[in-house]
C-alpha cells in the first residue's frame, strides 16, 4: 500500500515538473513564446507614450492654458506694432 503511495506520489511530482519546464523551462512553452516575442513592442511603446503624454497634460492643464494664452497676448500685442 505504501509503495502504491509513493508511486503516485512520485508520478504526480513528475507531471507537475513536466507542466513547469513546459511553461517556463527551456522546452517551447507558451509563456516563454509569449515572453519572447517581441512583435509589436513598437506599437504598445506608442501607446505608453500618448498615454503618459496625455496624463501630463491632464495633470498641467491649468498652467498649459496659462502659458499658451499669455504667448498668444504677446504675438497679439506684438502684431499691433508691426
Amino acid at each position: 500500500m505504501r509503495n502504491k503511495i509513493k508511486e503516485i506520489r512520485d508520478e504526480i511530482r513528475y507531471r507537475i515538473y513536466k507542466v513547469k519546464f513546459r511553461l517556463f523551462g527551456f522546452g517551447p512553452g507558451p509563456v516563454r513564446r509569449i515572453l519572447s516575442n517581441q512583435d509589436g513592442v513598437g506599437t504598445v511603446e506608442v501607446v505608453l507614450l500618448i498615454l503618459v503624454a496625455v496624463g501630463l497634460v491632464l495633470i498641467f492643464k491649468t498652467r498649459i492654458t496659462e502659458l499658451v494664452g499669455s504667448i498668444f497676448d504677446s504675438i497679439t500685442s506684438r502684431a499691433g506694432k508691426i
